[in-house]
């Protein structure tokens, strides 16, 4: 698909509520790492906002890149983009000549697959439409959804649909992907369709969505190593933010959720034994929770970008150094 002349369709996702947690740690610059960088909506604004800042946008979709550096091009001084996965914030940060500890003021996290991702057919993405089964987030990646159907094994394959894509019918859904692939090997997204809607009883089909959303969420997880990339990536991000920097994670399912739940809760917490008068040295926590549970998209911000209805945000801020 030619983008070259095509205005960039992201709207982000609660920016306004982005801003007020990281605006105070960028007011007198400093770096911000946009570890999901997508079409550059969220880097635009805060580029725009914060003259001082300069911004290391990371993606694993080279074409999202290519775009976003056309929308950044009036900040091209203050701007590195990087192509790679967000658990690859470490080393990008050191090809930037910065240290991979103590360096950066702000980090954004956008999980989840992007609007441009979404939007584009050929991908794959999206159940709604017939088109090739590859849902690549980094299109220079060898796996692709249609690899995981046809070579999967009936466990391997059951798997991936019960833990990433929460679905009761996983065996059911695992058998009936060995049986037709016997047949044909799966290539459209119209092939998986058929088979989610044989394999799962017309009662559940009626109720809860489209019956392809959880397989298709579970295949996309599977594809780009969401989960075992967010695991990598967390604590790396939190160890590069410098004494009062701060951190924005945007999730877009529970298992993500989950994730960053677990970790900001655990790096916010004192380690000190129960019952001591006084914080051991070394063991108070090293982050401030800035968000009460997980903040979601208001009313209207839905309405203007349905997109945003299943967001859940959570932020920290760094209060001490690691031990």
């Amino acid at each position: 698909m030619n983008h070259a002349n095509q205005t960039p369709r992201h709207v982000p996702v609660l920016l306004r509520r982005a801003d007020e947690i990281l605006g105070p740690a960028l007011d007198s610059g400093g770096v911000l790492v946009d570890a999901t960088l997508g079409l550059g909506g969220h880097a635009e604004h805060f580029l725009r906002t914060y003259p001082a800042i300069r911004l290391i946008g990371l993606d694993r979709d080279t074409e999202a890149l290519r775009l976003a550096g056309e929308r950044l091009r009036p900040f091209e001084d203050r701007i590195t983009l990087v192509h790679t996965r967000y658990d690859g914030l470490a080393e990008a940060l050191q090809s930037a000549g910065l240290s991979a500890t103590s360096s950066v003021r702000a980090i954004l996290m956008d999980l989840g697959v992007s609007s441009m991702q979404l939007d584009e057919s050929e991908r794959g993405f999206a159940y709604s439409i017939d088109a090739p089964l590859d849902m690549r987030m980094d299109p220079t990646a060898e796996l692709t959804a249609a690899d995981v159907l046809n070579t999967y094994s009936h466990g391997e394959l059951a798997r991936v649909l019960k833990t990433y894509g929460e679905e009761r019918f996983a065996g059911r859904i695992a058998s009936e992907v060995l049986r037709r692939r016997q047949q044909r090997p799966f290539t459209t997204s119209a092939q998986l369709v058929e088979v989610l809607y044989d394999a799962i009883p017309a009662a559940t089909r009626r109720t809860g969505g489209h019956p392809a959303k959880r397989t298709f969420q579970a295949l996309r997880v599977e594809v780009n190593r969401e989960m075992e990339s967010l695991e990598a990536a967390l604590p790396a991000a939190l160890a590069a933010l410098e004494m009062g920097g701060r951190i924005v994670v945007m999730s877009y399912q529970s298992l993500e959720d989950k994730v960053v739940k677990q970790v900001l809760t655990r790096r916010s917490t004192s380690r000190t034994p129960a019952g001591l008068p006084v914080e051991l040295p070394g063991m108070g926590p090293e982050f401030r929770i800035l968000t009460r549970g997980a903040e979601k998209a208001s009313a209207g911000e839905i309405e203007d970008n349905p997109r945003a209805a299943p967001v859940r945000m959570r932020a920290a801020e760094r209060i001490a150094e690691a031990e």
